[in-house]
């Protein structure tokens, strides 16, 4: 049962990671925001407070979807059976978070400049899709 307490304990690790990321990373971007732009019109502002709630509730998002699994996979582990798994679920999960996470990195634009931008403003759904697409592979 030691394994039992491990997995546990990996997976508070796990959220707590998930909730300093969500915490850290926005903050991050704010921070960049403002230092990039030292005129900020009023419709600017609004934009950004916009869009900074876009990236906070995606790394919320984020957090959920792949703390969703963690159950699945902890009773998986206690009762050392995947007995009552849904494989149809899981097989679709994983054709959708993997086409999901496809088409993002796909419309990724072909310009270098743009690339780390693009990546930046998409990572929590690509944390989101690939995570769980990982995650579904350890579930099944």
């Amino acid at each position: 049962i030691l394994g039992s307490k491990s997995l546990k304990n990996f997976c508070i690790t796990w959220i707590m990671v998930c909730i300093a990321l969500c915490v850290i990373l926005p903050c991050q971007l704010l921070l960049r925001n403002q230092d990039q732009s030292t005129v900020i019109e009023g419709n600017n502002n609004s934009l950004d407070m916009i869009e900074m709630s876009g990236f906070i509730c995606g790394y919320i998002s984020c957090v959920f979807y792949l703390g969703s699994r963690f159950p699945q996979l902890y009773k998986n582990f206690r009762r050392r059976s995947t007995e009552g798994t849904s494989y149809l679920l899981f097989a679709l999960a994983m054709m959708g978070n993997c086409t999901y996470g496809l088409s993002l990195v796909l419309k990724m634009p072909a310009t270098e400049s743009f690339r780390a931008l693009y990546f930046l403003h998409h990572l929590p759904w690509l944390i989101g899709s690939f995570g769980v697409l990982f995650l579904d592979i350890f579930v099944s």
